[in-house]
């Protein structure tokens, strides 16, 4: 019996939708998305993309915005380059937030954030479950797509354990390593292939 091998690239088997990974090619030069990973919150061809950079630590400590909140150090982390004076955070509450947005098994955007600090400040929140970013990543309707033609971004998809558990150091490799292959390989790229 004879068998046709056909070969299939995963490359266009994965289309940007909400919980969807951007991965950062390793030679983007955009300083706000290089070497990142953002979660794809938000996604549709009416209102474009929204999502946050996972892998961007800041200093800033969420008891430096909130005096209420002055004793919970949570990293913040920079969500991107768009209204860097707004705060957003995903968690894994769904049964807390009936506003909150799903955006894949596990992680839920936003809901109600004086609630949220409530549930904080009695101990009912584990706070490893919960990530919070200073603004936002967005690309407007057909943005992002002209972005991927370009070969800006890999995708991939999305799990709660890489968003929530991995260190935000990390997150740019593990998701190259977690896929295998051509992209594993790609981590001991240098940032500028005139080096290479």
């Amino acid at each position: 019996m004879n068998f046709q091998q056909i070969t299939i690239n995963l490359d266009y088997m994965i289309t940007p939708k909400t919980g969807i990974l951007l991965i950062a090619d390793p030679f983007l030069k955009d300083p706000s998305f290089a070497r990142s990973v953002v979660l794809i919150c938000r996604h549709n061809k009416e209102d474009g993309t929204v999502g946050f950079a996972i892998s961007k630590e800041l200093e800033t400590t969420l008891s430096d915005l909130f005096v209420d909140l002055e004793d919970y150090k949570l990293p913040i982390f920079l969500g991107g380059p768009v209204q860097n004076d707004t705060l957003h955070y995903i968690h894994q509450y769904p049964e807390y937030f009936d506003d909150a947005v799903e955006v894949m098994d596990g992680v839920y955007w936003g809901g109600d954030f004086e609630k949220f600090k409530t549930l904080l400040k009695d101990g009912t929140l584990n706070p490893d479950k919960v990530k919070f970013f200073l603004g936002y990543s967005g690309w407007d309707s057909g943005q992002l797509d002209e972005d991927l033609e370009e070969k800006s971004w890999i995708l991939s998809e999305g799990n709660a354990d890489l968003v929530f558990n991995t260190n935000a150091n990390e997150v740019w490799n593990a998701s190259l390593i977690k896929l295998g292959g051509k992209y594993k390989m790609m981590v001991h790229f240098p940032t500028d292939p005139q080096l290479n």
